[in-house]
């Protein structure tokens, strides 16, 4: 008979925390982490006629659109970047939280199989999108680097990054943490309503025009002053211009330290919200999906 007063190596239990972020569980469960953004990377583009290759039409093809329609049509200009350059930047930065909100929102839905048949730290799941998306960002930022270095070498006057590159990893950083904590908020309310997914996919088209990717806040501020305040409020927006300065580093462009470190407070408040909505739901969501 076994001991009764023996320790267990593992205990798990229906007890959590408010915040409950155990880094030494998810470190036990690192190959199980490291399998989910494997497939997240190998199985998204299977069995699709050009696979991998949407990596690179995607922001390509939409780079293209916004510099016909805003800047050829609407005469947005652009200062001394070039349009596609500059859309391709914003757009760039704005599909790493897209897909991280995105793949973050639809965590229990799409995962309630599994969820319901083995134990593993939940929070893995989001965390795998946001890594395995990382890579997609970074295989858009090496087309972004392509396509500097080209207008870098062949326009007399270009903008020259800076110190202010080191801002890049602080802004990816910060976009994966609203990613986040904004889509474990929407994955707690997509258990039980599911048209939350439906509207999500308009808000999100909505929300870019709003977060400043197609044009520079300075340029909507001189046009139309009036609704000015509903961009200049937007946290995204500012992420994505200050991401645009990191890398150009132009006076048409803005950057404050003050917006910078409330856009890092209001990020934090948020991941720490979903992650407490996160862990209270992956306790009944069973039962609701």
């Amino acid at each position: 008979m076994s001991d009764r007063n023996e320790s267990w190596l593992f205990e798990i239990s229906s007890k959590r925390k408010w915040i409950d972020l155990n880094f030494k569980e998810i470190w036990r469960y690192r190959d199980l982490l490291v399998l989910f953004v494997k497939r997240d990377i190998v199985t998204v583009y299977k069995q699709t006629v050009l696979g991998p290759l949407w990596f690179f039409i995607q922001p390509l093809f939409t780079s293209v659109i916004f510099t016909l329609i805003f800047n050829k049509v609407a005469s947005i200009e652009t200062g001394i970047i070039p349009a596609f350059l500059f859309n391709l930047s914003g757009i760039t930065a704005w599909n790493y939280f897209k897909v991280c909100l995105n793949g973050t929102a639809a965590t229990f839905k799409a995962n309630k199989g599994i969820f319901g048949k083995v134990y593993f730290p939940r929070f893995i799941v989001p965390l795998s999108k946001v890594i395995s998306n990382l890579v997609k960002f970074g295989i858009q930022m090496l087309i972004l680097a392509g396509f500097y270095l080209y207008y870098f070498y062949t326009l007399d006057e270009m903008a020259t990054p800076d110190w202010n590159l080191l801002l890049v990893p602080a802004y990816v950083i910060i976009m994966a943490i609203y990613g986040l904590g904004l889509g474990m908020i929407v994955s707690t309310m997509t258990t039980k309503y599911r048209d939350v997914s439906i509207l999500l996919g308009f808000a999100m088209q909505l929300l870019m025009y709003l977060s400043a990717v197609p044009y520079p806040i300075k340029a909507l501020k001189e046009k139309v002053p009036e609704f000015a305040w509903v961009v200049d409020y937007n946290p995204l927006a500012h992420i994505v211009e200050g991401f645009r300065y990191a890398l150009f580093s132009t006076d048409n462009l803005q950057f404050n330290w003050t917006i910078f470190g409330g856009i890092v407070a209001l990020g934090i408040v948020l991941f720490l919200l979903g992650l407490v909505l996160f862990n209270r739901t992956e306790k009944t969501f069973i039962d609701t999906v």
